[in-house]
Parts: structure tokens; C-alpha cells; sequence
């Protein structure tokens, strides 16, 4: 098998904006000469930071713009370094509209870095090495030629890619898997299974957040191209591992009603052990596609769970024998999937529910409507309050550099300070351990290259650096740091040799850039706390969006429907980072995490929920054309929008709606013994509708629940 096919998307990236680079190096050191490569280098590597794995349009505009950007920031710097007071003005400037671009958010992030690196780099050319506007020239001249290098790359790359993306959210959909069947094997007396605040809990959160970005990066690569045979593969299996996400969510209803005992243990490990194996086929297929080749054939009856609970110390006369059918149900629903996508990768065809002018609808927005840069110019932004703290760091950081000893490197302290300075107090203390760490590193590589004379082979290392920082820098920062800090200084050298390594001074800039950052952080703070009345506000809207449509016995719209869900289920990963990034915060300032949890935990079984109450309605249809269901289904939607509704007169409205639809001081899923006596007689299976009732009767008060938390981590922040 051919190696190449083992490695990731982003390691695949680094090589060839590696290859990239080399030959670009190559290419002007033949025609112009070695100097005029090493200035042309600064600009072809400022404008690779934006090539990432991409679709080809995505990558020529992310990769104009970083190379744009940063070109206007070597020629400013250019201009003004004979006069080293006014350049300190022009690197707060470039630092403040570089951390500007964030208004067009997470995609503007790696284009954000360039025009400071293109300062940086600018900062580190001699003064003797030519007029600023050859200097500038050769930049432009690299970007343009990193441009055109990345377009033709991602071109031949892209059904590489479009595959490593599926790859991705096969695994990450196998993760979260895991992380449930681990939670219920961790699930002991004491806290509810489904509590926020542990642990386990916390990892399934994160799994979700995880998965939610693999799977928008697979709609992105997927959907954009639906030609062929081996495209409607594609989104078939993405198809399924979409819905295949939304069951997952349902199979954690009821199982708080097993309890602690034995009994309740054994079926909880039962379930466990189920969602392992089909997380297991999950990372079947991924290799399978991986390597393409074929998955290993499953039969039916792996994955059939008919008697998973045939053996259950469970009595018959026990209420929770009524609910074991329905578990069963949820097992052999996600087993089906699986079987489903596995059928797919063996050749099936499976016809897509949607038209590709449909799909492409689920995809990410790619445009830079200046619109959105009219919605930061407020001092409430957290991105113009990043910008500012970002321009007065850097500034800061500049003439200090100018002050110490050793002022013939003060790009090195900006760097510091550039990198590890984030828009939050999270980000940036995990990038300021792994900062410092990773220059240590480089530091040490850089030493030991120090007696090398070779130009050749440093130029290689320097590739290799390249390569590496380009690959890990959203999976391990301190591998990108160590490669940083090697190309950085290589770069230095090979541009002014005279000037040396000069490490020590280095690694004193890095700890100094470290501090300052560190400091800067409470300068303008952006605290979570900040944002939450906005992130509640959006979580309820896109719950209430969703239930409208997951309520509807005929939903007029499948794709409204599908991005109603997808903007409920992006809602709820925003708070969880929201809650995950407040963790770092002073204490003093961070959200409620106790009611935030409790929002996060109750909008989760909210959505599973609706989850369940919607495939109902798609497989069980036919038995659900009553009036009694209509009504019901009717009733439902009433009480859960007005719940789900924060303004004046809400509260007096939802509490009507919830008496008038089901018990108001009824608990929702404990293990009371008159929860478990209100479960249908017969299985699901037998008759549908009582479960649907029961269904919709703990929606609305779990509907409640997400509103009394809301109601609590709104009137706290």
C-alpha cells in the first residue's frame, strides 16, 4: 500500500506547501540569484499560512488575501525602518488591522497571522540589503508565486482531501461513540448520567463540539462537488453519519430510569459494549476509505442487537423490562447505519434525499461582506477590543525591544508576543507554555546547526521547518513552535548571516514576549461572561427553529428542517466553548459554570428529544396518522415554543402552556417508581403512539428545565 495514503489531511498539506516553497526558492535563486530568493521566501511563506486543506476557491481567496495583506505590511515596514520611532507607530497599525480581519471570523484566522509575519520578517532584512521597494518587490513577487502554487496544489489535491475529510468524520463520529459507552461505564450511584458536570460528561461535550466541526469541514469538501460516482459515495456516507449523529443523541434518553442497582448496571454495560462495537465498524470503514479499499463485510446479524438484553437480570414484572425494547430499538437504528455505510463503501448505490442545489446549501459561507466589519466597529466587539489590545501589546512589545541590550533583533520579542497574545485568556495561556517550550526546542536544533556552513542543507532544514510548523498547528502548537522557531531563525540567517543565531537573546525575547502577552491579556478583556446573553439568546432561538420543524407531522421543507437542526446543534457547541474557555478566566469573571452546564446538559436532551419525536414521525409515519397524534403533536409545538421564549410575558405564558399539555411538578426521567409505572405497556414496537405521548410529555417539561436555565445563567452574566 502506498504510504502517502496513511498520512492525514494537514501532515499532506505541510508537504506540499513545503514543496511549494522549495521550489519557489529554487526557481528565483536560478533566474535572479540567492539574495533576491530569500527575500521572495518572506512572502511566499506569509501568504502559505492561509493554504490549509481547502476547497480550490476557498484556497485562491484565503491565500490572495494573506498574500495582499502581507505585502502591504512589508512595504510599510520597508518604508519606515531608517526611522525605528515611526515604525513602532506602523507595528501597532499592522497589528490592529491584521486581528481586524477576525471580523469575518474562524476562516480569516490563519490570514489574520500573515501581515504580522510579513513584519517580522521585514523587520529582520538589513538595512543594506536593498531600497524598500525592491524589498517589497520580491515579497509581492513570492506571494504571487505561492499563489499560484497553491492553486494548482489544491486543484490536484482535492479528492485527497474530500476523502481525508470523510476519513475524519468517520473517526470523530467512532470518538464520540466511545466517549458514550465510556460514560455509562463510568456511571455509578451518586450524580445523574447525564450531569454537565462530570467528567466523562464533559468529554462527551467535547466530542460533540469535535464532531460538529468534522462533519461542517466534510459538508464544505462533499457537497461542493456531487459528480460522479465516486462523489455520490461521498455523500451517501455522509448522509448517513448525519442522521447516524442524531440517533446517538436519542440513546441517551431513558437510561437514567434503569438506576444503580445490578440490574441497571449490566444493561447499562450492555449498551456500552453495543455502542463500542459499532464505534469499531465506524473506524473499520475509515481505514477501508482510508487506503481504498474495502471494509471487511459485516452481516446483518452483528448488528442486529435483536437479543442484546436476552439475559438481563431484569424481571418480568419489573417496569423497566418495558423499556428494554425501546433501547433495543436505538441500537439496531444506529447498527443499521452502520450496516448502511459499510454497504456504500462495498459499491451500493443509495439515492441522495436531497438535490445537489440543496446540498450545497449546507455549506460554510465563504464571502468578506463588509458588513461584517461594520458589525465590529464597537467597543462591546471582542474582536476591535482584540485589535487594540493586539496593537498596543505589540507596540508595547517593539520599544521595549528597542530599549534592551540586545535591540538588533527587536522582531524577535513582537514575535513572542504576536503568537501567544489570543483573543482569549485560554488560548493564549495554553499558547504561552507551548510557546516557550517549543522555542527551547528550536532553540536547541538552531545550536546544534550553528557550526553547519552548508547553505544547501540548511536550506532544506528550513523546508522541513516549514513543512512542520504549516502541519501541527492546530494539532500540537508545541510541535509548530519548535519548527517555528527553527525557520525563523534560519530565515534571519540566511538573510543577514552576519548577524548570527544570537540564541540566548532569543530565548530571553521569548520569555519577555511570553510575559508581555500573558499581561496584555487583561488589557480590554474579553470575558466570556460578555458574550453569553448573546450565546443564550442564539441556543434558544435555534432550539425553538428546530422543534418547529421536528414537531411537524409533515415537514413542508427537508432542507429547512435539516438547517434548522444544524444551526441548533452549532448553537450548542458555541456555549460549550463558551463554558470551556471561561474554565481559565478569573474567577471573579467567569459565566455561571453550574447554570451554563445545566443549560448546555438540558438543551442536549432537548435536542435528543426532538431527535427521537422526529425519527418517530419519518419510520413510524403510517401508524401516526391519527387525530389523536396530530392534536398531541399540535399541543406540543405550543408548549415548547412558548418555553423556549425569554421577553416579557413569557413566563406566565409557558407555565400555562406546560399545565395545559402535561403534569407541571412531574420530574423529568428519574428513577421515581411512578416515572418508570407512566412507561407504555407495550413495546414500540406493538404501538407506537403511547410512546410518542409519553415522548412529548417529557419534551415539554424538559423544555421547562432548558428555560429555568437559561432564565439563571442570563440574570448571573
Amino acid at each position: 500500500m502506498n504510504p502517502l495514503r496513511r498520512l492525514p489531511a494537514h501532515v499532506l498539506n505541510g508537504i506540499a506547501v513545503a514543496a511549494g516553497i522549495g521550489l519557489i526558492q529554487l526557481l528565483i535563486g536560478a533566474t535572479a540569484g540567492l539574495h533576491a530568493a530569500q527575500l521572495a521566501l518572506s512572502g511566499a511563506v506569509c501568504a502559505s499560512l492561509a493554504d490549509t486543506p481547502n476547497t480550490t476557491a476557498r484556497t485562491w481567496q484565503r491565500v490572495a488575501a494573506a498574500g495582499a495583506l502581507a505585502l502591504m505590511s512589508a512595504t510599510m515596514v520597508a518604508w519606515l525602518k531608517p526611522h525605528p520611532l515611526a515604525l513602532g507607530v506602523a507595528v501597532s497599525a499592522i497589528a490592529f488591522v491584521a486581528m481586524m480581519t477576525m471580523s469575518w471570523g474562524a476562516r480569516a484566522g490563519a490570514v489574520s497571522f500573515a501581515p504580522i509575519l510579513a513584519l517580522v520578517f521585514s523587520m529582520a532584512v538589513p538595512a543594506e540589503a536593498g531600497p524598500p521597494w525592491l524589498l517589497a518587490g520580491w515579497s509581492g513577487a513570492g506571494a504571487l508565486c505561492y499563489l499560484l502554487w497553491a492553486v494548482v496544489s489544491s486543484t490536484v489535491l482535492q479528492r485527497r482531501y474530500r476523502t481525508l475529510a470523510l476519513v475524519e468524520t468517520l473517526r470523530a463520529t467512532a470518538q464520540l461513540l466511545r466517549a458514550r459507552a465510556s460514560l455509562l461505564t463510568a456511571t455509578t450511584a451518586g450524580p445523574r448520567l447525564d450531569s454537565a458536570g462530570d467528567v466523562p460528561m464533559r468529554e462527551w461535550i467535547r466530542g460533540e463540539a469535535e464532531l460538529a466541526e468534522r462533519l461542517q469541514s466534510a459538508r464544505d469538501f462533499v457537497f461542493e462537488h456531487s459528480r460522479g460516482a465516486r462523489s455520490r459515495m461521498h455523500t451517501a456516507v455522509l448522509l448517513r453519519l448525519i442522521e447516524l449523529r442524531d440517533v446517538l443523541l436519542a440513546s441517551r434518553l431513558d437510561l437514567d430510569l434503569l438506576g444503580r442497582d445490578e440490574a441497571g448496571r449490566w444493561v447499562l454495560r450492555e449498551v456500552a459494549a453495543a455502542l463500542g462495537r459499532i464505534g469499531d465498524a465506524l473506524d473499520a470503514a475509515a481505514t477501508a476509505l482510508r487506503d481504498g479499499s474495502e471494509p471487511a463485510p459485516l452481516t446483518p446479524g452483528q448488528f442486529d442487537f435483536r437479543e442484546v438484553f436476552a439475559n438481563a437480570p431484569v424481571a418480568a414484572h419489573d417496569p423497566r423490562a418495558r423499556l428494554l425494547p425501546a433501547i433495543t430499538d436505538r441500537l439496531r437504528n444506529l447498527g443499521a447505519d452502520v450496516l448502511r455505510i459499510h454497504a456504500v463503501l462495498h459499491g451500493d448505490e443509495e439515492p441522495s434525499p436531497l438535490t445537489p442545489e440543496q446540498l450545497r446549501r449546507f455549506v460554510a459561507a465563504e464571502g468578506w461582506p463588509l458588513k461584517a466589519l461594520r458589525a465590529q466597529l464597537s467597543m462591546q466587539s471582542p474582536v476591535l477590543r482584540h485589535a487594540v489590545r493586539a496593537a498596543l501589546a505589540l507596540g508595547s512589545a517593539y520599544y521595549l525591544a528597542l530599549a534592551l541590550p540586545w535591540a538588533s533583533h527587536p522582531h524577535w520579542l513582537v514575535l513572542s508576543v504576536a503568537v501567544v497574545l489570543r483573543g482569549n485568556l485560554e488560548q493564549t495561556l495554553s499558547r504561552r507554555n507551548a510557546r516557550v517550550m517549543g522555542t527551547m526546542l528550536g532553540c536547541a536544533v538552531v545550536l546544534g546547526l550553528a557550526p553547519v556552513h552548508a547553505p544547501a542543507l540548511l536550506s532544506l532544514v528550513f523546508l522541513v521547518a516549514v513543512g512542520t510548523a504549516h502541519s501541527f498547528v492546530l494539532q500540537r502548537y508545541w510541535v509548530t513552535a519548535t519548527a517555528a522557531t527553527v525557520m525563523a531563525l534560519l530565515q534571519s540567517h540566511m538573510v543577514d548571516p552576519a548577524g548570527g543565531f544570537a540564541i540566548a537573546e532569543r530565548v530571553a525575547d521569548t520569555l519577555i514576549g511570553a510575559a508581555l502577552a500573558w499581561a496584555f491579556s487583561y488589557v480590554l478583556p474579553s470575558w466570556e461572561r460578555r458574550s453569553l446573553p448573546r450565546a443564550v439568546e442564539r441556543v434558544m432561538k435555534e432550539l425553538s427553529d428546530y422543534a418547529s420543524f421536528a414537531l411537524s407531522a409533515r415537514p413542508d421543507d427537508a432542507v429547512e428542517q435539516r438547517l434548522a437542526r444544524r444551526r441548533a446543534y452549532d448553537a450548542l457547541s458555541a456555549l460549550a466553548i463558551t463554558l470551556q474557555r471561561s474554565t481559565a478566566e478569573p474567577e471573579s469573571v467567569r459565566v455561571p459554570l453550574k447554570d451554563v452546564a445545566s443549560l448546555l446538559d438540558h438543551g442536549q436532551r432537548l435536542m435528543a428529544h426532538l431527535s427521537m419525536v422526529r425519527l418517530m414521525l419519518t419510520r413510524r409515519g403510517g401508524e401516526l396518522e391519527r387525530d389523536e397524534a396530530r392534536t398531541a403533536l399540535g399541543a406540543a409545538q405550543a408548549a415548547l415554543l412558548a418555553c423556549l421564549r425569554l421577553g416579557e410575558g413569557a413566563a406566565t405564558q409557558a407555565d400555562g402552556a406546560v399545565a395545559a399539555f402535561a403534569d407541571p411538578d412531574a420530574e423529568v426521567d428519574t428513577t421515581d417508581p411512578e416515572e418508570l409505572a407512566r412507561l407504555p405497556e407495550q413495546p414500540p414496537a406493538h404501538d407506537v403512539l403511547p410512546w410518542l405521548m409519553r415522548r412529548l410529555g417529557v419534551l415539554v417539561r424538559d423544555a421547562r428545565s432548558v428555560r429555568d436555565a437559561a432564565l439563571k445563567a442570563a440574570a448571573v452574566a
